[in-house]
């Protein structure tokens, strides 16, 4: 059995014909077909029924399916070992984490970090989909969830304050519980987060305006007047238009943490990423 005809069997097993998992692997159809044929001949089974809808396991199918997604990880992890023992600061490095904190925080260490080493590719994804470690979708993230991937080598990198912000020159002192008053807040799939939590019990008669999962948009929102907005009070203090409003006590800060794959941790460039990161931002 060879590891070249599991990944042919795993191809037509997630694509369903011959044409499209060819195209996948950038193979020919006869091709896929000749080694499908070679590997059901080595383990002595038909792997997949052929229908008029394309190829679909049988039993058998199934059973090695399960072993040849194991040996697929294998190969992965071996991989992503061979990349983190590189030594050289070339390359590409995907990194992730959230709009304002990437604007605001990771934007200038980037570029300290590509002064340095002009040879290094940095892309950063900036969304509230966390992306995957272990499937090398990123190869460091930064996120405020701690990780709990075995396979993921994670520190506490800072804390965050964070404060309520309205345009200069709102008092506070009659806002009460709320009444009459405008909030700009998380998104509904982000509703249960510290902050948003903390403001809804702080003003709970105050009138929900806009949601937004981006913080950016929250500060510009609320710039130009369209509510109070609890924001991190790095992204609210270099706000134009707003300022920091005191109602007695202050929303919950968040620890952000900063993660990678634990066989990337002798990747030279990764290395002198996270070693710079931790020196600039981390307390």
């Amino acid at each position: 059995m060879e590891w070249s005809d599991l990944r042919v069997f795993l191809a037509i097993a997630r694509t369903g014909t011959l044409g499209a998992a060819a195209r996948a692997l950038g193979q020919t159809q006869p091709t896929m077909g000749r080694r499908l044929r070679a590997l059901e001949e080595a383990v002595g089974h038909i792997l997949f029924q052929r229908t008029a809808e394309g190829f679909v396991l049988t039993d058998e199918g199934s059973l090695v399916l399960a072993h040849a997604e194991r040996i697929e990880e294998e190969a992965l992890a071996f991989q992503r070992e061979l990349n983190g023992s590189e030594g050289q600061l070339e390359g590409m490095l995907r990194l992730s984490c959230s709009e304002w904190f990437g604007a605001c925080l990771l934007a200038p260490v980037l570029a300290e970090f590509g002064a340095r080493h002009p040879g290094v590719c940095v892309e950063l994804l900036t969304d509230a989909r966390l992306y995957s470690l272990p499937r090398r979708e990123a190869d460091m993230v930064f996120r405020i969830k701690p990780f709990d991937e075995p396979e993921v080598i994670s520190r506490r990198l800072l804390h965050l304050p964070y404060a309520v912000y309205a345009p200069p020159g709102f008092d506070p002192a009659g806002l009460g519980e709320g009444q009459g008053a405008r909030l700009i807040t998380m998104d509904t799939g982000f509703a249960q987060m510290a902050d948003a939590v903390w403001l809804r019990q702080r003003l709970p008669e105050a009138t929900v305006a806009f949601r937004s999962n981006n913080r950016q948009v929250q500060a510009r929102l609320c710039a130009d007047g369209a509510g109070l907005a609890v924001l991190p009070r790095l992204l609210g203090d270099a706000t134009p238009g707003i300022a920091a409003i005191d109602l007695g006590e202050g929303p919950p800060g968040r620890d952000t943490f900063v993660g990678y794959h634990k066989d990337l941790r002798r990747l030279a460039r990764m290395r002198a990423l996270l070693d710079l990161v931790v020196q600039r931002l981390a307390h």
